[in-house]
């Protein structure tokens, strides 16, 4: 139950649906509230769909990489942990956000529902970090069935903030969204660094692996 409660906490954090509403209303502005349905729905379903191949896939990735587990964790523990920073500072980066050029390319698309909404916003590299973190530390089918349940959740959560991205920012602003974001990197700095420290403990064989 712990490790469900750590990936929901994880996941949810690392996609942040707070903070993801006001990109997303800032990105469709002007285009009607069934353009804003449409994006939503169809970034959804591709981000959806990456993510959920990750998981699917990932020991036969690392194992075909020849990447232990340990190894993967830290790795993934140290990209969490830039990714906390950048959330502490309310920063934003190439790991959870989207460039000043990706955004003035996105201005121009009518489509922003594969580039940057499916990507790199919702499954972006923090992500799929954590996402191929899951599917390799599963141990059992009951337990790879229940982060599959929490990968869905957080991907419908998602769903609800992007369908009200408009009161979720009339509601919080963008003071209240990097409170929350700040709040959130706290939580999720100490997650990476406790993945740091297992890969760590299992990697030199120390006391408590």
């Amino acid at each position: 139950m712990d490790v469900l409660l750590n990936t929901f906490v994880v996941l949810f954090i690392v996609v942040d649906p707070v903070g993801l509403a006001p990109m997303f209303a800032a990105l469709t502005q002007g285009g009607g509230r069934a353009y804003q349905r449409r994006m939503a729905f169809q970034g959804m379903a591709l981000a959806s769909g990456l993510l959920l191949a990750f998981f699917l896939i990932g020991d036969v990735v690392l194992s075909a990489l020849g990447i232990s587990l340990p190894a993967f964790r830290i790795a993934g523990g140290v990209l969490l942990f830039l990714l906390a920073i950048d959330m502490v500072f309310a920063r934003q980066s190439g790991l959870r956000s989207t460039t000043v050029r990706e955004q003035e390319e996105a201005v121009h698309k009518a489509d922003i529902s594969v580039f940057p909404l499916a990507f790199p916003l919702i499954a972006g590299p923090g992500a799929l970090t954590t996402v191929l973190l899951m599917s390799s530390t599963a141990k059992d089918t009951a337990v790879s069935l229940g982060m599959l349940a929490i990968l869905l959740l957080v991907l419908g959560i998602t769903l609800l903030f992007l369908l009200s991205a408009s009161v979720v920012l009339r509601w919080l602003g963008e003071t209240g969204t990097n409170v929350v974001s700040r709040l959130l990197g706290l939580v999720l700095s100490a997650l990476a660094v406790q993945y740091i420290l297992d890969g760590v403990r299992v990697s030199f064989g120390l006391a408590g692996a």
